[in-house]
């Protein structure tokens, strides 16, 4: 196993003491969840926006009311795009549209794709499933509105990292289990597959940098309290009665994240089921790295990565076009 570098360590340190996890007080988290916002220091930490991409903010159904979306284009571009739909990680509890900005901006510059960047509801406030009914709702509006915004509705990927990664995967699942529109493509980044805290990596990173098993634990406790509700396919995609017919997907997963192993679990299910899938592994990088571009080596390769695959699934030219299925070390 690769040693976490001095700079992962300290970024590690650094953000321990933010987490809501650590609070019993749902107000108090309640008041956390927005504070992080546009600031030199904060722009440089998680990337800021990616230039020549436009930006307009706009709102999308939920499922209890309309929640705010934010799109993502690359200029000079006049033809319709693919076009991706990002939700964002956080424990369900915290992210905003503002700490995403440098991916979802990325993808968009990079994958020459129109990304909308979802801002659901959050817990505790808002407990499962709250959150992935919020997701399917917007997915349904984004994808009937595509062309407002120049973007191509018969080429749609998910994207989300963490718990987003969890999302995106039970959107697929809703989308296909309720005959909603077609997604060629899942980007899963660390994704939160099982919250019956199933996976062996949970005990072997428990005391990593970024997410521990107390901040797993917590967190899933604040999105989904009740334990009859942790083994819900909608909770835990995992848990799916059958991954057939699920579309094409990317999985990526950190070395020395407690969650590692829900990654690699989901993707085994899915190349069992017939479905073709890239997974790679990031060696000595920790759970969220792909947030920290200039503090984690791994990040701008595994944007890369990501873009590429969105650009092979999603191009005219290579419609059904599926990657091989496979694992990759960097």
């Amino acid at each position: 196993m690769a040693k976490l570098d001095l700079r992962t360590r300290l970024i590690g340190k650094a953000i321990a003491g933010l987490s809501p996890a650590g609070s019993s007080d749902e107000r108090i988290i309640a008041g956390q969840q927005r504070s992080i916002g546009h600031n030199p220091l904060i722009d440089w930490l998680l990337g800021g926006l990616a230039p020549g991409v436009t930006v307009r903010e706009d709102t999308a159904a939920g499922a209890a009311g309309r929640i705010p979306v934010r799109v993502y284009r690359p200029a000079g571009l006049a033809r319709p795009l693919p076009l991706v739909i990002l939700m964002h990680g956080g424990g369900w509890a915290t992210g905003t549209l503002d700490t995403y900005d440098w991916l979802a901006s990325s993808m968009a510059q990079q994958a020459q794709a129109v990304v909308v960047s979802l801002d659901y509801r959050l817990a505790p406030t808002h407990r499962w499933p709250a959150a992935a009914e919020d997701c399917y709702a917007a997915f349904l509006e984004i994808v009937d509105r595509a062309a407002e915004w120049e973007a191509d509705a018969t080429r749609v990927a998910v994207v989300g990292d963490s718990a987003g990664g969890n999302l995106a995967a039970v959107v697929t699942l809703m989308a296909r289990d309720r005959s909603g529109p077609a997604i060629t493509f899942q980007g899963l980044i660390y994704p939160a597959t099982d919250l019956t805290l199933g996976s062996r990596s949970i005990e072997e990173n428990a005391t990593a940098p970024i997410l521990t098993k107390r901040d797993i634990t917590a967190f899933r406790d604040l999105y989904a309290p009740d334990p009859q509700d942790h083994s819900n396919p909608y909770a835990s995609p995992l848990f799916a009665d059958e991954f057939s017919g699920l579309p094409a997907a990317l999985v990526q997963v950190a070395e020395h994240d407690p969650i590692r192993d829900d990654g690699l679990r989901y993707a085994a299910a899915l190349t069992e089921a017939g479905v073709q899938v890239r997974v790679t592994t990031y060696v000595g990088m920790p759970h969220g790295f792909l947030a920290f571009p200039r503090i984690c080596r791994s990040a701008p390769q595994a944007l890369e990565e990501l873009c590429a695959e969105l650009r092979r699934h999603l191009s005219t030219a290579d419609r059904g076009h599926f990657a091989d299925s496979g694992s990759d070390t960097p």
